[in-house]
């Protein structure tokens, strides 16, 4: 399973919305319950999925789903 299938399963938990699909370019503007409360059990969920830890400066840098998954290659842990 690729790391967007992946994160689609994430997102769709998350955010309790089975229509959700993911790719590179999306953003919070994309999901309509992303807000910062969300955003912070999406990044607790993600870490847990790939086994990465992502520290502040990435997390506050991620822009969107694509930067999230380079971060993903550069540091988790193949599952």
């Amino acid at each position: 399973m690729d790391i967007y299938e992946r994160l689609n399963k994430v997102f769709r938990k998350v955010f309790d919305d089975k229509s959700i699909v993911v790719n590179a370019s999306t953003t919070a503007n994309d999901i309509e319950d992303w807000d910062s409360l969300e955003h912070i059990n999406l990044i607790a969920a993600v870490e847990r999925e790939f086994k990465v830890k992502f520290n502040m400066k990435q997390v506050s840098g991620m822009k969107n789903v694509g930067e999230m998954v380079e971060i993903i290659q550069k540091n988790g842990k193949r599952v």
